[in-house]
């Protein structure tokens, strides 16, 4: 099954109304990175255990380790979870720029330094969402 059959697996599987946000979101990302590299990972480690929530990755970027091990990952990410989305901006070095930059600006979320996490799409100011997106792509690119 190739990247597009799971996302659409994954997308299927959602209970409404997160489905419709999260097919909602995924277009918008398309659109802001349409040469992006897609991803999608089902949240199993190496066993088959569920560890994570699945998530659909954007974007390549290289993840250099202490030990000067790398790996290749996405550098965007949106997920559902239990209470809502997670939009995972990923390798942004400075922990408290998203929180300080977008924190008060984008509606009612959750943003830490690497996540923007909401109920809902409407809860949410997308102009600010999609700044946040392309912020975080310019800055890991």
């Amino acid at each position: 099954m190739n990247i597009e059959e799971q996302i659409k697996n994954y997308m299927d599987s959602l209970p409404e109304p997160k489905r419709s946000d999260m097919e909602a979101l995924h277009k918008q990302v398309l659109q802001l990175l349409p040469k992006s590299t897609l991803w999608f990972l089902d949240g199993k480690d190496d066993k088959g255990k569920m560890v994570s929530n699945p998530s659909i990755g954007y974007g390549l970027r290289t993840i250099k380790y202490a030990d000067g091990k790398t790996k290749e990952f996405y550098q965007i990410g949106i997920s559902a979870n239990t209470t809502g989305i997670s939009v995972y901006i990923m390798g942004i070095e400075d922990k408290t720029y998203l929180p300080e930059t977008y924190g008060k600006k984008i509606g009612k979320a959750s943003v830490t330094g690497y996540c923007i996490k909401f109920k809902t799409l409407k809860d949410i100011r997308m102009d600010a969402l999609e700044d946040a997106i392309r912020d975080g792509v310019h800055q890991t690119s």
